[in-house]
């Protein structure tokens, strides 16, 4: 099997299991027996718990930060903070397992160092679609619109719905929210 093959299934079993039973009752000896391999085959790739969670952290943040890169090197307009909520839609549901992971294991995202570059990375997006010298009430407002993105994705996961018209409609809500900050309305 290919290594970038392995180094992903470890991944994907890993998430799931913290996921499922936490991150703190999860040992590498129980993700190699579910993996059927060795401990030592999973060492060969990551030495800890932690190792796996931060290179999840960092493959599936990677199209995050490339956003907020992108968003940096564009003009400061409505139209563009749009866009970078669509975009930032998208690459949400590639992380829903992440967030999933986040929402469940809270205790232990306040321990491990991805929990502070997180929240960096979500200062990073909320400059991007707010005014500097926005009034107060339209700041919480582009914060409510990432708050609506991210909360939207677990109070909808249960709702009976197409989860590309959930999406669809988050995203709506939270394009509302930002355009409203910038006192334009639909």
């Amino acid at each position: 099997m290919a290594r970038g093959n392995t180094r992903q299934r470890i991944q994907d079993v890993a998430l799931e299991l913290f996921a499922e039973q936490g991150y703190e009752k999860t040992s590498l000896r129980e993700i190699a027996e579910v993996l059927d391999v060795t401990k030592a085959a999973l060492y060969y790739h990551f030495k800890t718990k932690e190792d796996i969670l931060i290179s999840l952290f960092q493959d599936l943040t990677r199209p995050m930060d490339e956003l907020i890169e992108w968003g940096r090197t564009q003009p400061h307009t409505l139209e563009t903070k749009q866009e970078i909520l669509r975009r930032y839609s998208e690459t949400l549901v590639a992380a829903s397992p992440l967030f999933r992971f986040m929402q469940e294991n809270q205790a232990a995202m306040r321990d491990l160092s991805i929990g502070e570059t997180f929240k960096d990375r979500m200062m990073r997006m909320l400059e991007l679609i707010k005014e500097p010298e926005a009034a107060l009430a339209d700041q919480v407002r582009c914060i409510s619109a990432l708050f609506t993105m991210h909360a939207g994705m677990f109070v909808l996961r249960d709702m009976e719905a197409d989860p590309e018209d959930k999406r669809q409609a988050v995203l709506e809500v939270a394009i509302d929210l930002v355009s409203q900050a910038h006192h334009v309305t639909h």
